[in-house]
Parts: C-alpha cells; structure tokens; sequence
C-alpha cells in the first residue's frame, strides 16, 4: 500500500516516550503529521520530543510535548483541556499508554486498581473529554493499543479493582479486555490493535523474546491513515482484522462497561 503524506493530520498519542509509542509518535512526524507527544510528565514528553529530533531528524515544529500522570484523572483532565485549547481539532487519539500493574495489588488516589486505571480509565475518561475535537472534522478515529491477552481477560463487574483476588496478569488482561470493548463505544470512530510481542518493558508478560518496536508501531500508524478505512469497534492483529474475544462485540457488555467506568472516572468526569 503507498505510504500517504499526513501533514493535515493532527495525532496524540498517549504513552509516546518509550516503546511502541515513542516508535508511533516517531513515524508519524516523519509522515508530516503534527503529533502531540504524551508522557507521564512534562520532563519526560520533552525529553522524548528531543530524542525525536536528534535521534531521527524529526521537524520539532512537527512535535508538541504533553505531560500528565495516568494514575491521576486530574491530569487527565488538565490533559484533554489544554488539548481542546490549543487542538481544537483532532484527527487521531491513539491510547496507547500502558503498564502491567506491580506484583502488590495497588491502588491509585482515585480509588482504582492502577492498571486498570491507566490502561483503561484514564484512557476513556481522555476519549469521551476529546469528543468535541475528534468528531469535530471528518474522519476522526481512535487507536486502541491493544493486546492479545485480552482474550484471556474477564471483567470482574462486582470487583473490578480486584480486592479480593488480585494477579498482575489477570489485572492487565482485564484492563486489555476493556480497552477492546470501549472500541466498539458508539460515539467515537474506533478500533483496537494488538501490534505484536515487542521487545518492551511489558514483553515479560508474553514472551522471551520479541520484534522490534517500530516494528508494531508501524500496525499502529497504518490504522491512523485516513486512507484505511475502518470500521467501529473492528480488532486487528497486526495488519490483520480478527474478531476479538465474544464480549468486546456484545452490545450489553459495552453498555454495562460504560455504566461502570462512567461511576468509576465520575467523580472526575
């Protein structure tokens, strides 16, 4: 498929200082998209912007670095407002930020078991305050970054913070398995992708080894292209559509998601 120019497109990716992010932030500059470069403080989303245009050459009038902490939904807040001020439109929000929780079950300040806050929740509360500025234009769509291990994931309904039995696996799976039914949200264009084992900070939870990390990020990229035509709630495996676990195309799974993520973020919604 030929590579298309996407200077017009303005894209924030969340999680963008390392690994598939930083990969994606990194191969959409150099398509001529204006990327918004999120990390989880103002230091770190400078320091990658700066890795971006030493490291790879990258225009830095093309990069815009973000900072907010996911284990806060403050900061979540505080993100999408200042985006909506200065990016009133927005052609791609790829949530990409993500983290296997510790071996401990740990709590944010917000109350919520911390992978399934900065993997999903902060992730949706972002998505649903950006509505206004991704619906605002044609085309607007959101990334999910995905995993496999959704597949093995269950949404524990009566415990989502996993109080009673908590496993870091089974916490990130549920976290996954959520990401990918919130694709399917009818108010905003998306889709979900898992972009393969890479070699990151999260590989121990699949494999010895993995690809390369632009090696994923470029599954990711391809489904920001305007010119990829997607469909709501679709899931790839890499460059390929599949269906995803049962639940995440259940219409009352995605309401019941809803209902639950909207009382777990609306004390800050």
């Amino acid at each position: 498929m030929p590579v298309s120019d996407l200077s017009s497109r303005t894209v924030l990716v969340t999680g963008a200082t390392s690994g598939i992010g930083y990969q994606t932030a990194r191969l959409l500059a150099e398509r001529g998209a204006t990327v918004l470069v999120h990390g989880r403080t103002s230091e770190e989303a400078h320091a990658a912007t700066d890795r971006l245009v030493t490291l790879h050459d990258v225009d830095e009038a093309r990069l815009c670095p973000l900072g907010a902490d996911f284990t806060r939904l403050e900061e979540v807040e505080q993100l999408a407002t200042r985006v909506l001020a200065e990016h009133p439109r927005l052609d791609v929000l790829v949530n990409n930020a993500g983290m296997a929780g510790p071996e401990q079950h740990t709590v944010t300040s917000d109350g919520n078991e911390i992978a399934f806050q900065v993997n999903f929740l902060a992730h949706y509360l972002l998505t649903h305050l950006l509505e206004p500025a991704l619906t605002g234009g044609t085309g607007g769509r959101v990334v999910n970054v995905s995993s496999s291990l959704h597949r093995t994931g269950s949404i524990q309904w009566n415990d989502p913070n996993r109080v009673r039995r908590y496993s870091r696996l089974a916490a990130y799976a549920q976290s996954q398995l959520a990401l990918t039914v919130f694709a399917a949200d009818p108010r905003v264009t998306a889709v979900s992708v898992h972009p393969g084992v890479c070699t990151t900070s999260l590989l121990p939870l699949y494999a010895h080894e993995g690809v390369a990390p632009a090696e994923g990020a470029a599954h990711v990229v391809r489904l920001c292209d305007p010119a990829v035509e997607i469909v709501n709630g679709a899931y790839y495996d890499r460059e390929y559509r599949v269906a995803p676990a049962p639940a995440a195309s259940e219409e009352r799974t995605v309401k019941r998601l809803t209902k639950l993520a909207d009382l777990l973020v609306g004390q800050n919604a």
